[in-house]
């Protein structure tokens, strides 16, 4: 479709990647096949070299590497709960985060994000005694918020008082959108037993390379523990290549550059939308403070499916409606930050025309 305002492939945005990125995946170490159920030391040493530099000190031996975020949960959902146990899931966000829960046989149960309160948790539904785990996507997917040190505190206290554990998904901290910065990791946290979520697909704009990773934090006897269950767990999928393990250090090291231009398309974006908007009565964007997509309020005035069908039959556009993620309320409409300019500009000035 000619105006694609939902796409989150980098790959085909037009962004600029270096043209020797992936030459390290060429390397002759790669024809030996070395099964490591942790993943290679050289390539999670890697990974705990980028939390350094976020002044975050992390033991590559608490790093656990996987084919993808999904599959990193998939491995914390067999390993953390047993079928018909309950996993704490965020919303607004997501929905693959439902369907990964259910396929492990786990039942997942909301907790609120109160825009009001800039899209925070409603700390008083997570305190579910039966949860075994509580995600947080941080910063959150679509609404780009970050939590607050205040809400990241009641996550961490609600898993130590239930003896749950906490799963954040920290794929888009990389991408600030405003110049104060991207907020910190939980990978330090040491009060509860924290498992954070990373991975090329966002961090360097490579999804086929099929890479991420788990860091293990908290207490040492329940890292400890959860470390050995992961490693038994991981060895009978085994199911991460060694030619990307091999090339991870100049894939994270090369790949900023990637980053930049990313970043810098969503920051670009994102001001387009809001000047376009800030001429269209009735029309709110949702400012986010991270991440690669933005969320618009219009006055609901259509049915939503209806208002995004007719746009793509008539118009080209193609938006998300906010109930692909369960926003509570009508007239949310989550765009992707991460067209070409001339393509968003188009799309979003052919959307607001509506209004």
């Amino acid at each position: 479709m000619p105006y694609d305002l939902t796409v989150s492939n980098p790959t085909v945005c037009g962004i600029p990647y270096p043209p020797d990125l992936l030459e390290p995946l060429a390397s002759s170490a790669g024809l030996t096949y070395r099964p490591e159920p942790l993943g290679l030391l050289e390539a999670r040493r890697a990974v705990a070299t980028g939390y350094e530099r976020r002044g975050i000190h992390v033991d590559p031996e608490r790093i656990v590497l996987a084919a993808s975020t999904s599959e990193a949960y998939g491995l914390l959902f067999k390993l953390l709960a047993d079928p018909g146990d309950e996993v704490l899931t965020p919303t607004p966000s997501y929905p693959l985060l439902h369907h990964l829960a259910t396929l492990e046989g786990l039942r997942p149960i909301p907790y609120r994000l109160v825009v009001e309160d800039d899209w925070q948790p409603d700390v008083g539904a997570l305190r579910s005694e039966r949860a075994r785990v509580v995600v947080a996507v941080h910063p959150n997917n679509p609404t780009g918020s970050y939590l607050t040190a205040r809400s990241a505190d009641a996550l961490v206290e609600t898993c130590v008082t239930t003896g749950a554990a906490l799963v954040v998904d920290e794929v888009f901290l990389d991408y600030p959108l405003a110049d104060d910065g991207a907020a910190a990791s939980f990978a330090g946290e040491t009060r509860a037993l924290t498992l954070c979520l990373g991975g090329l697909s966002k961090q360097v704009g490579l999804p086929q390379l099929k890479l991420s990773w788990i860091v293990v934090a908290g207490p040492e006897a329940e890292a400890r523990r959860a470390l050995d269950g992961l490693a038994f767990i991981a060895d009978q999928y085994l199911s991460v290549s060694t030619p990307v393990q091999l090339a991870l250090p100049e894939l994270l090291e090369h790949g900023s550059a990637v980053r930049t231009a990313i970043r810098a398309r969503c920051r670009r974006n994102l001001d387009a939308l809001a000047q376009t908007a800030a001429g269209v009565a009735g029309v709110t964007v949702l400012r986010p403070q991270a991440g690669w997509c933005a969320i618009v309020r219009v006055p609901a005035v259509h049915d939503d499916e209806e208002l995004a069908l007719d746009l793509l039959r008539r118009d080209g556009v193609a938006v998300h409606p906010g109930y692909f993620f369960d926003f509570p309320v009508s007239g949310c409409f989550v765009v992707s930050l991460l067209p070409e300019p001339a393509i968003f500009d188009e799309g979003v000035v052919r959307f607001l025309a509506r209004f």
